[in-house]
């Protein structure tokens, strides 16, 4: 019942918020009430998204061992290390800081050894587990994780690192999907308001996110199968960040300092700029501009085919060999 009434709750704000659209009352000129209202909302999912971003660099990020993420951080957390096990992944990359040298190359010995029961508790690795792990790997955990009280979840990770699963990719995607999904649109919703941005670079801004977002959870896939996709999950995150500042910065912008960044700022000053750029370059120089930077990009394109091009090559074919 509680759900059915959220639910009702929310189709019943999509509604008045599509009614407001329709009448189109500018963010400027809408309410405070209103303005608070998405103030609001635009803070928290822009600190989610920080905080996301964070989660992002503490478990993908550190999936090579090093801080910062990378294309092995990619490559190892879909196609997996395919030189080691999971659990000896796990302990070099982003499980390193959750357990002392010693205690990780016993447990890295033992996985080496043959990952056998009677080791497993003659050897201490019982108690490191119980100690270092199971605070957050059990079954009350809800996370997904295996459960590290059984041996048998343990067990099954002293395998081939072949990243992540079909399973857990499968619960993934769905969750992104929807989530992220209700995200951009109250996001585009709000940004739907605007007037400083033409009906056509609007449509773009609130088409992108979906658009990037359905090619990060297809590029999770494609990377499971081959590391060379690895790059497109980076692409696909990037523009979706892209999209979000645009609309999140041009929303709050609109509500609050209108007059002064569009009317004072790019107003006036953007006609004196206007009249200084027309008296500074003559239709003479603009072609000279012009031609240089016709030049540049040429020079752009030879440097992207000779030198660019081969080190990209390059990286996904060591990333690649790396993995093998």
């Amino acid at each position: 019942m509680l759900t059915i009434k959220a639910y009702d709750l929310t189709i019943t704000i999509i509604l008045v918020l599509i009614n407001m659209t329709q009448k189109y009352l500018p963010l400027k000129d809408h309410d405070t009430p209103i303005k608070v209202l998405f103030t609001g909302y635009l803070c928290a999912v822009g600190i989610g998204y920080f905080f996301a971003l964070l989660q992002i660099l503490f478990t993908h990020g550190m999936a090579d061992g090093k801080f910062g993420l990378s294309v092995d951080d990619i490559v190892y957390s879909y196609y997996g290390n395919r030189s080691g096990t999971v659990l000896e992944t796990q302990l070099n990359g982003a499980m390193k800081e959750n357990a002392s040298e010693e205690q990780r190359f016993k447990i890295i010995q033992w996985v080496r050894d043959g990952a056998e029961l009677g080791a497993y508790k003659s050897d201490g690795i019982e108690a490191i587990v119980q100690e270092r792990c199971v605070m957050c790997h059990n079954a009350q955990a809800g996370t997904g994780m295996p459960d590290f009280n059984k041996f048998e979840n343990l067990k099954a990770l002293s395998t081939q690192d072949t990243g992540a699963t079909f399973s857990s990719l499968t619960r993934v995607s769905h969750v992104h999907l929807f989530g992220i999904s209700f995200i951009f649109m109250f996001v585009g919703l709000i940004f739907s308001f605007s007037e400083t941005t033409s009906t056509k670079y609007k449509c773009i801004a609130i088409g992108m996110p979906y658009i990037f977002l359905v090619t990060d959870i297809l590029s999770w896939w494609l990377t499971k199968v081959h590391p060379m996709f690895a790059w497109l999950v980076i692409l696909a995150g990037m523009g979706m960040g892209v999209s979000f500042i645009f609309m999140w910065v041009n929303s709050l912008l609109e509500m609050w300092v209108y007059r002064q960044i569009y009317i004072e700022g790019g107003g006036v000053y953007g006609q004196k700029l206007k009249a200084v750029y027309l008296s500074t370059f003559t239709p003479k120089r603009r072609a000279w501009v012009l031609s240089v930077f016709s030049l540049a990009v040429e020079k752009t394109h030879d440097y992207w085919i000779n030198i660019g091009l081969p080190f990209f090559r390059a990286v996904l074919d060591r990333g690649t060999q790396r993995s093998k």
